[in-house]
């Protein structure tokens, strides 16, 4: 700059005696330390305040082409890197070197205006710098001896729609440049589990297509009313506004610190599949076994370098630093950049797919999730990828295809990783859950047995195989199975929906100790009670099992349908027809014996248009009762029970509605319902209220039909927007 150089040619001009340091510090010329003469210090600082201060103001007119109180500029950047204002003055202007060049210019004052983004490189030297000095005062984080494959998944808890894995935490794993011998890794079972929590944060209910967005509950809706079959379901709670992004996860990190770790430990545990699927079990160390505590100190975090990229640990290190900062629009471009620099290397494409994992959640942005799942394939298929390497981009990106709704890729991915890794029960595990998850229970089962071959006490595999079992009616030989895998204690065990089906299988098989298992999932948060065993959920309701019309809010529905019962009854009847085809049986294997049809008019608040112009009157008086026709979560439909028909004790799927039952053919003796410990009977014209939440049972032993009218409607203390962005059930 322009004083500098001035400053500069004087001194050339002038012959200076050799410096000495005064007991300040501050070089003063001899021969004025000595005698005073010549120059006094003072005029010396007089004038290089003057040339210093024109220059800066030189500098910052060029850029601002107006008046600019820089010297305030100058004292805020001087506090903010603990200089004072002399010593600015003596030389030190070198700080506010903002580009990188080695001096202070018109660049410089461009960017300390904010008119001009940092460089780049300056922000990965500086992260690299920071990253080199350790803080003084830094607490090396805690370890994290229960972080396995349960945590933070949450396969939803009951048989219902297809869902995606839930997120895994992309926390960064330091790498270790120490070789194989000295830092061996140990497997974990990192297995993609499952959870149906009673409470979970839901998202806003979208169209099919819309259902896959990053920020939404992926999956498809599920068109049966009682879960009893399928896998997958979801665990709702009361919607947010905002929708929340669930963390990622990687593999398991040695819980020690390293001395070479520039950047902090933090775990990264391998899914709980989006959807949102590994629950954590709620255990204490006490709890656990101590051969169980033993195995987990003994885990080691993955090896992700080479034996190259041990040689630019810093750099990754520096870049890896600003996306564990949160500033992941700079990580990206920061791995861009090393990408280009290191083509070949898995590791900086790696922390690119993460970087730009992490930007997508930042965006809500598919498009940007999928060019993280792109660059994570790229990653696992360069040479040199270590095998650690491998695995951990293979199950991100596997995880993140299921995010985002696609399974069958998800499969192909797992599939490939079972090729590479087969001696690994955990990703054999993760992919039965994927076969699973597209509805093909065949090849789950095939997989399931493969690993309940080499590892007969995985707990897992045993309780997603007796899963199985029941969903083939193989009542008996489902109970061992899933009692096994519960008492197990496994990452991934610990679920809502196998304890519904655990106690579900001894209840028909007569066996009183279901109660048992069922007040074990209740202590575990996965029930709302013994009684009201529903999934899908939304906190703080009333709960009551049986209501009336006053307790629903709902008077005015209820008395349009005592009022017109018989015209109800008239066109139930004249689709009874056994030659019209129009009832269908029940499909959900809650008969223990007998015959039971539906025909229905809405599901998930759609309208059946085809049934409704069958019986138009009855769908003509329900048109203006959205609590009814725009339940999401319920039915509107028309039952018939045979005699000799009995339906096992079940609950419903949520707690989100409230089911009336209008009487419309009811013999005098032999029907009954029993909803928790109270039985009832339907009466002609008059209409029943009850939580299907609550376990509950009927009977049919009459000598003619029964039939009735079902009405859900949604439980009334869920506010408007809770109703619009509930998903469907």
């Amino acid at each position: 700059m322009a004083p500098r150089k001035n400053f500069r040619n004087q001194a050339k001009k002038e012959v200076r005696p050799a410096a000495v340091v005064n007991k300040n510090g501050v070089k003063v010329e001899a021969s004025v330390a000595a005698s005073g003469g010549g120059f006094s210090g003072t005029k010396i600082f007089t004038w290089f305040m003057v040339l210093a201060l024109l220059g800066v103001w030189s500098s910052v007119a060029v850029v601002w082409f107006d008046l600019v109180d820089y010297d305030n500029v100058i004292a805020e950047r001087a506090k903010e890197f603990r200089l004072n204002f002399s010593e600015v003055l003596q030389g030190k202007l070198s700080a506010y070197d903002a580009d990188g060049d080695g001096d202070f210019d018109v660049e410089d004052a461009k960017v300390l205006l904010g008119l001009k983004e940092r460089p780049v490189s300056v922000l990965l030297r500086e992260a690299k710098e920071e990253s080199a000095v350790k803080e003084p005062d830094a607490v090396p984080p805690p370890d994290d001896d229960d972080v396995d494959g349960s945590q933070n998944t949450d396969v939803e808890s009951e048989i219902q729609a297809a869902v995606p894995l839930p997120p895994i935490s992309d926390d960064f794993i330091p790498d270790d440049s120490r070789d194989e011998a000295t830092h061996p890794y140990e497997d974990e079972n990192n297995a993609i589990d499952t959870k149906g929590e009673l409470v979970e944060k839901a998202q806003p209910q979208q169209t099919l297509e819309e259902s896959k967005q990053y920020n939404n509950q992926p999956g498809s809706p599920e068109t049966k009313e009682t879960v009893q079959v399928r896998y997958n379901a979801e665990a709702e709670s009361v919607p947010e506004p905002e929708a929340d992004v669930e963390p990622e996860v990687e593999p398991e990190v040695e819980s020690v610190p390293e001395p070479e770790a520039d950047v902090e430990p933090e775990v990264e545990s391998v899914p709980e599949l989006e959807a949102e699927f590994v629950p954590k079990l709620k255990e204490n160390a006490e709890d656990q076994p101590k051969d169980k505590l033993k195995e987990k100190a003994k885990k080691k975090k993955p090896k992700l370098l080479n034996k190259f990229e041990k040689t630019i640990k810093t750099e990754i290190d520096a870049a890896e630093k600003l996306r564990k900062k949160g500033k992941v629009e700079e990580a990206v471009r920061a791995f861009e950049t090393l990408v280009l620099q290191y083509p070949q290397s898995p590791r900086c494409r790696y922390g690119k797919a993460l970087a730009e994992d992490g930007l997508a959640e930042k965006m809500l942005s598919n498009d940007m999730l999928q060019k993280a799942i792109g660059t994570y394939k790229e990653a696992s298929e360069l040479p040199n990828a270590t095998p650690d390497l491998i695995k951990a981009t293979l199950k991100k990106r596997a995880e993140r295809q299921q995010f985002l709704g696609r399974m069958r890729g998800a499969l192909a991915t797992l599939e490939k990783l079972v090729q590479i890794f087969p001696e690994d029960m955990a990703l054999k595990n993760d992919l039965g859950v994927a076969h699973l998850l597209i509805g093909d229970n065949n090849s789950a089962k095939r997989v399931y047995e493969e690993v309940l071959a080499t590892a007969p006490s995985d707990g897992f595999a045993k309780v997603h195989y007796g899963f199985i079992l029941k969903s083939e009616n193989k009542i008996a030989e489902s109970i061992p199975f899933l009692r096994d895998g519960l008492e197990s204690g496994d990452p991934g065990t610990d679920d809502g929906r196998f304890y519904f089906h655990l106690g579900d299988a001894l209840q028909r098989m007569g066996d009183d100790s279901a109660y048992k298992w069922y007040e074990r999932g209740h202590q575990r948060g996965h029930f709302a009670s013994v009684w009201q065993r529903s999934l899908y959920n939304v906190d703080g309701l009333k709960a009551q099992p049986w209501w009336t019309p006053k307790d629903t809010g709902y008077m005015d529905l209820v008395k349009t349908l005592e009022r017109n019962w018989r015209i109800i009854r008239d066109e139930a009847q004249s689709v009874m027809d056994k030659t019209t085809g129009l009832f269908v049986p029940e499909e959900e294997n809650l008969r223990e014996k007998g015959e039971w049809g539906q025909f229905t008019l809405w599901q998930q608040g759609k309208k059946a248009g085809e049934s409704c112009r069958s019986v138009p009157k009855t769908c003509g008086l329900l048109e203006r009762y959205p609590e009814a026709t725009g339940c999401k979560r319920g039915q509107i439909k028309f039952s018939v029970m045979q005699p000799g028909t009995h339906v096992w004790p079940h609950t419903g799927p949520t707690n989100c509605r409230l089911r009336m039952h209008l009487g419309l053919v009811i013999p005098k003796t032999g029907c009954k319902i029993r909803c928790t410990n109270d039985t009832r009977a339907w009466e002609e014209g008059k209409v029943l209220i009850f939580d299907d939440s609550f376990e509950h049972e009927v009977w049919q032993d009459a000598d003619s039909y029964r039939l009735i009218f079902i009405v859900d409607v949604w439980h009334p203390e869920l506010t408007q927007y809770q109703r619009q962005t509930l998903s469907p059930i």
